[in-house]
């Protein structure tokens, strides 16, 4: 099978779709997604503006989420930037938080207020 990100305008991921390999030539990635393409193109009813991602991560850097961006120049998925304090990663591709997470074994989330770890108590 093969995952197709439907996007917006801005390459912002609408949705995930899949496609079955015989629609996409039986072919490997990247002949598959020009087939894969124009299937969903009729599919769709004429929408064009798709871009074909790995469940497994083996290309465009990871599987696309609704609202993942698709950066041509990188071709790759990125995230949204969970906080503001976040700091994009240029050479990894993801979000960063200004202080490492704790590596103690307890669980942490962030704050946002504070821009600090909190330990979570069950």
């Amino acid at each position: 099978m093969a995952h197709f990100a439907k996007l917006d305008e801005n390459n912002i991921v609408l949705e995930v779709n899949v496609v079955s390999n015989s629609d996409c030539g039986d072919l490997p990635f990247p002949a598959s997604e020009p087939l894969g393409i124009e299937f969903l193109t009729q599919w769709s009813g004429g929408y064009t503006n798709w871009k074909q991602t790995s469940y497994n991560d083996n290309f465009r850097k990871r599987y696309a989420g609704i609202g993942y961006k698709y950066d041509s120049v990188l071709d790759a998925f990125i995230p949204p930037q969970p906080y503001a304090s976040w700091v994009f990663n240029e050479q990894e591709l993801w979000w960063e938080p200004p202080i490492l997470y704790p590596t103690d074994g307890n669980r942490y989330k962030w704050d946002e207020e504070t821009q600090s770890w909190v330990e979570v108590i069950p």
